[in-house]
């Protein structure tokens, strides 16, 4: 049964995955696709999804997965040296050690599950990082709004999620939903519907997965 798009509020039209018999929600106006609530997993089933996942700095082809990350929608935007915070950093913080580390950033970390100390309460941050997160997330806006009230007056936010094709066989083939933790799903024009709800502004997108956002000043 079709429903109200959770972003836009247009009426949606319903791709379902008939070997796992689920439910995705497409909007055609703002081109977000939610997986049904009824097909959602717990916090208790997503914890042991990410418990799976072993990540390193000594792990260089992952070092190097981020790297792509920061030298094509970060350092582009911001100088090094900044006051910064990684959103959802996961079980091990490998991208905020990067630029610590390596590129004089001042990182905060928060994560749900590993990091749960809400410390971006009361800071203002040059940089916001938010890589594999969005996906996970039932309410968007409500997050992107978090962002953007998190970043000072020339701070940026660079996000990172695989956009969907706009394709509905495509959809269902696709590696991204066979993790069942993932619940949402952008294109770029999904992105600049966010940003306008939210006073950002798309500053750069590689039209693949990564999204880079400024404050609209206008």
């Amino acid at each position: 049964m079709s429903q109200k798009c959770i972003l836009c509020e247009s009426q949606t039209k319903v791709i379902q995955h008939r070997k796992s018999n689920v439910d995705y929600h497409y909007c055609k106006e703002c081109e977000f696709i939610s997986k049904d609530n009824n097909a959602i997993i717990s916090l208790e089933e997503e914890f042991k999804i990410y418990n799976y996942h072993i990540n390193s700095i000594e792990d260089t082809r992952y070092v190097d997965y981020f790297y792509e990350f920061l030298n094509d929608a970060v350092f582009k935007y911001v100088n090094r040296g900044k006051k910064g915070l990684d959103f959802g950093s996961g079980p091990s913080p490998v991208l905020a050690q990067i630029l610590e580390r390596y590129h004089g950033y001042n990182m905060d970390i928060y994560d749900i599950f590993y990091s749960p100390q809400k410390v971006y309460l009361k800071n203002k941050y040059d940089l916001v990082t938010c890589t594999e997160v969005i996906e996970h997330l039932k309410n968007p806006l409500e997050y992107f709004k978090l962002f953007k009230e998190l970043l000072i007056e020339d701070g940026v936010l660079s996000i990172m999620t695989q956009f969907h094709h706009n394709d509905d066989a495509h959809f269902l083939n696709w590696h991204y939903i066979r993790d069942e933790s993932h619940i949402s799903f952008y294109t770029p024009k999904t992105m600049k519907y966010i940003a306008e709800q939210t006073g950002l502004k798309i500053i750069y997108t590689n039209g693949i997965k990564y999204t880079t956002f400024a404050i609209d000043s206008q």
